[in-house]
């Protein structure tokens, strides 16, 4: 008999949930976990009835990382084909993670309990970060002798700067929700896991509100910036808007403001 899908998708409006669903293994990751975030991201970047996604999990952990019964595997014997073999799974694996920054549509994560290892790879490559009090985060893989490698270690300290992200990564330490939004690694913190799924629930929607192809556009203006720097991202959002205006969703934004209305955005 097959093992069950590590996920279970939900869809309220224009926010679809992608839930982490292994609850008896912590969430740990499995190859068909990594996969499916290609297969499921692939899918919510192309529907254009989903505006949001929020991540969260089910049972007593977000994700306990990698599923070490699997990434055993990866070890193998030692030979250079071996090696060559780990490379390319490796890279394939960065680029399952990737698939949550790739999506053109904004990605917040909802994270209670730990959340560790893989857990923080896949929450750094997601825009916005919420948490629960009791969540505890950790770059656990230092403490087991293995250099993050899946994205943690080239997304993490473009979120909150070099400073603590060393400490953080050097130590493997747990930290706790309340430190994570003080260093600015989440935004904003709740008492327990239903307030945080309900302020997941909120934003999501705030964000769902707006014209969805310039929400899009944002966040595509945000990674050019990031990963090639002020003058030629402000090149490329000059392009952007020069493609794209006017557009009825800008008609639509005028003139719901000159009769004091919300708007109603179609993404045309």
């Amino acid at each position: 008999m097959a093992d069950p899908s590590p996920f279970r998708v939900e869809q309220e409006g224009h926010v679809a949930w992608l839930i982490l669903n292994r609850p008896e293994k912590r969430n740990a990751m499995t190859f068909d976990l990594f996969r499916g975030l290609t297969e499921h991201f692939g899918r919510f970047d192309a529907d254009p009835n989903v505006r949001v996604v929020v991540v969260r999990a089910e049972g007593k952990t977000f994700c306990a990382g990698l599923d070490l019964v699997e990434g055993a595997a990866l070890l193998g014997d030692g030979s250079a084909a071996q090696r060559e073999m780990t490379r390319w799974r490796l890279r394939e694996l960065q680029d399952n993670i990737s698939a949550a920054e790739r999506c053109r549509k904004p990605v917040i994560a909802a994270v209670h309990g730990h959340c560790v290892g893989g857990g923080i790879d896949l929450i750094s490559a997601c825009d916005i970060r919420l948490a629960s009090r009791d969540a505890v985060f950790s770059i656990r893989e230092t403490r087991i002798a293995i250099i993050a490698d899946i994205g943690t270690l080239q997304r993490f300290p473009t979120i909150v700067g070099q400073g603590l992200f060393r400490e953080l990564a050097l130590t493997g330490r747990d930290f706790t929700a309340e430190e994570a939004y003080r260093i600015g690694f989440i935004n904003r913190f709740y008492e327990d896991r239903e307030s945080l799924v309900q302020g997941a629930r909120e934003l999501a929607n705030e964000i769902a509100a707006n014209a969805p192809l310039t929400v899009q556009g944002v966040k595509e203006v945000i990674l050019f910036t990031r990963d090639n720097g002020i003058f030629p991202g402000l090149d490329f959002v000059a392009q952007k808007n020069a493609a794209v205006l006017p557009c009825e969703d800008l008609t639509e934004a005028v003139g719901a403001f000159m009769e004091k209305r919300k708007p109603t955005f179609t993404g045309n």
